[in-house]
């Protein structure tokens, strides 16, 4: 004696129906108010923590740049003052010595004001590339994430 099958399944199992009634409630199209709350607050702070990370890299580049434009104005002041001193030279062997002393030193120090200027431009063009210190992508992408909510919000 055989008995019949119906739908191929056995008898111990569920029929195809009772499964896809329970498929329907877990597939996330009746899901709780009170889920839904979570799961956007969850999705809001973990898009919160990226955007405020992409803020620091961006700060974090551009305070490197303003910290080597600020090194070569300090290289800059440096080679000013050697400058300066070689001038003090010039003049004191100018006053005391033959012209070949104080010629000397007065082409040193030309070339140490010329090293001093170019140091001083250079400085003066990264710190102009860094400032200011907005991290202009971070607020980009976080004014289209609020953009993007608003509509969101607004099709509802």
């Amino acid at each position: 004696m055989t008995r019949a099958r119906t739908n191929g399944a056995r008898p111990d199992q569920t029929g195809p129906h009772e499964a896809t009634a329970t498929t329907a409630r877990t597939d996330g199209g009746s899901r709780s108010v009170g889920t839904l709350v979570k799961q956007g607050t969850e999705q809001l702070s973990a898009l919160i923590r990226q955007e405020l990370r992409l803020a620091q890299a961006e700060l974090t580049r551009k305070g490197k740049r303003a910290g080597f434009g600020g090194g070569l104005f300090g290289g800059a002041a440096l080679m000013a003052f050697f400058g300066l001193a070689s001038l003090i030279g010039a003049a004191i062997a100018a006053i005391s010595g033959p012209l070949t002393v104080w010629a000397a030193a007065l082409i040193v120090a030309g070339g140490l004001m010329l090293l001093a200027a170019i140091l001083a431009l250079a400085g003066r063009r990264e710190i102009k590339r860094a400032v200011p210190p907005v991290p202009g992508e971070a607020v980009d992408s976080m004014r289209h994430d609020l953009e993007t909510l608003k509509e969101r919000a607004t099709k509802r």
